[in-house]
């Protein structure tokens, strides 16, 4: 199943207030903010609604699966050199190395 990259890139000052509830409710905030979201009719109807405020594009469900760490990540290793961890905002990756 494929997944839909959502970007949002116009402001939604000066719009109606149920477009800038849909723009909240596909979990954008920020310009040039993106949020991967599954490819349903529910979704696709809100991106058509402020479809001047997003920009939506298709992607694969193999290219959706690894967390891409944002701008705002560090990266942390071990004394010992065997495990290395990734924050980005509030979620935690752990990888070991052996």
């Amino acid at each position: 199943m494929s997944q839909l990259k959502v970007t949002y890139v116009k402001s939604v000052i000066g719009y109606s207030h149920d477009q800038k509830r849909t723009v909240a409710s596909l979990g954008l905030r920020k310009i040039r903010q993106s949020v991967l979201l599954p490819d349903n009719a529910a979704v696709r109807g809100m991106c058509f609604k402020v479809r001047h405020l997003v920009l939506m594009e298709e992607v694969a469900a193999a290219d959706a699966a690894a967390p891409v760490p944002s701008g705002k990540s560090r990266t942390y290793t071990s004394a010992a050199g065997d495990a290395v961890v990734t924050t980005a905002r509030s979620k935690t990756y752990e990888t070991s190395r052996s």
